[in-house]
């Protein structure tokens, strides 16, 4: 009696909780945004440590294994931890430094073969027959007259002018914003550190606190986070090995169809294909503008070479590396991205997979165990009604 009257009152009080967050939704949904917003930094730090220790435990594995100095031996966590860090930070390095400086120059290039690009395009319209009427209200329209554009240029330094207070309050509150963020992502860094030195002795503390309080449901815990973990693991590794696999292609293609910049677009398209299946198409739009600088008729056809690339890498490409490295059939793959990019946009994309993959998982897994236990049961059954009948 006393463990049903236990298990009412469990029961009862989760029953009032869930009226209370129902009562007071909107109160309850800005205390848990407020509370997200103050973890945001342990939030970051768990997950740069959650990324760099894959790279971590790479050089723990490989680098330093043979390794016979004492002194590398004692301090092989740190050492592994800042070769995780020097990698991380010098791939982004890299990338940047190859994409930013040829990126403004096409910008450049752009601003100054722009107006004559504009007016070769008005001239070539307007002698055309076929557009001779439109182009001449065309003309009738667009104010010529140097006084009239006088005035206007005045009249936008007036407001210009006026608009000063609300720059200066615009600027205030990016550079509060761009600190914040500074302070947010150093405090992430720091708290990064701080796991990755101590990981095995935070992971012994809370599997103690589960055994401890939750005794009945400790290898059930332990199944599930192992389960999201390997999928989460398989699907970093995997989505780093399609964006390799995507960039390359491009580059060689690019290269073949005698593209301009080439090396350059096939690492930005490789980055950002770290986004799944849409990233290929980010970076794809900064190449057609980098090679629209170039030639136009080849932006085009770059753009063409790009969808039929990225049609290749999401049908065949992506769902089998990413798919079979985190055991998820393609058409669920494909599923999951688009529900999680329609719902949380990109990080709803990167989460989407492996979370949809560790429930594939948890899922095929209770069916296996359930049907099982319902064939045996079956089975003792129609061996006593057999018995019976003898």
């Amino acid at each position: 009696m006393k463990q049903e009257y236990k298990k009412y009152m469990v029961l009862a009080g989760w029953m009032f909780v869930l009226y209370l967050c129902i009562r007071y939704w909107d109160r309850f949904i800005n205390i848990v945004f407020l509370g997200i917003q103050a973890a945001s930094p342990l939030i970051l730090g768990a997950v740069i440590a959650y990324m760099l220790n894959i790279i971590m435990s790479f050089f723990e594995r490989h680098y330093l294994k043979k390794c016979k100095f004492s002194v590398v031996i004692s301090q092989k966590r740190i050492i592994c931890m800042l070769l995780s860090f020097v990698s991380l930070a010098g791939i982004i390095f890299l990338i940047f430094q190859l994409v930013l400086p040829e990126l403004v120059n096409c910008i450049r290039e752009l601003l100054k073969k722009g107006p004559a690009v504009i007016e070769e395009i008005y001239l070539s319209l307007k002698d055309n027959t076929n557009l001779a009427g439109y182009m001449e209200i065309l003309d009738q329209n667009i104010v010529l007259d140097q006084v009239m554009l006088e005035e206007k240029i005045e009249q936008a330094i007036g407001m210009l002018l006026n608009g000063v207070g609300g720059m200066m309050n615009s600027v205030f509150l990016a550079v509060t914003s761009l600190v914040s963020w500074v302070v947010t992502l150093l405090v992430g860094m720091i708290f990064s550190i701080y796991l990755l030195l101590g990981k095995e002795q935070i992971g012994k503390q809370i599997k103690l606190l589960i055994c401890t309080y939750l005794p009945k449901y400790d290898k059930k815990i332990f199944y599930v986070a192992d389960t999201i973990n390997y999928s989460f693991h398989n699907f970093i590794v995997g989505q780093c090995t399609e964006a390799v696999i995507l960039g390359s292609l491009c580059i060689v293609g690019m290269w073949i169809c005698r593209f301009p910049y080439a090396v350059m677009i096939g690492v930005l398209v490789g980055f950002t294909a770290l986004i799944p299946i849409a990233g290929a198409y980010i970076g794809a739009g900064v190449g057609a503008f980098m090679i629209f600088t170039v030639s136009p008729i080849k932006a085009v056809f770059f753009l063409v070479f790009i969808v039929v690339l990225q049609q290749l890498e999401g049908n065949l490409i992506y769902p089998r590396v990413v798919g079979s490295s985190i055991g998820l059939p393609g058409i669920w793959v494909l599923a999951a991205i688009t529900i999680g990019g329609g719902i949380l946009g990109i990080g709803g994309m990167l989460v989407a997979v492996p979370l949809t993959a560790a429930i594939y998982q948890l899922l095929r897994e209770d069916v296996y165990n359930r049907r099982k236990v319902t064939a045996a049961v079956s089975k003792e059954i129609k061996k006593k009604t057999e018995l019976k009948k003898v």
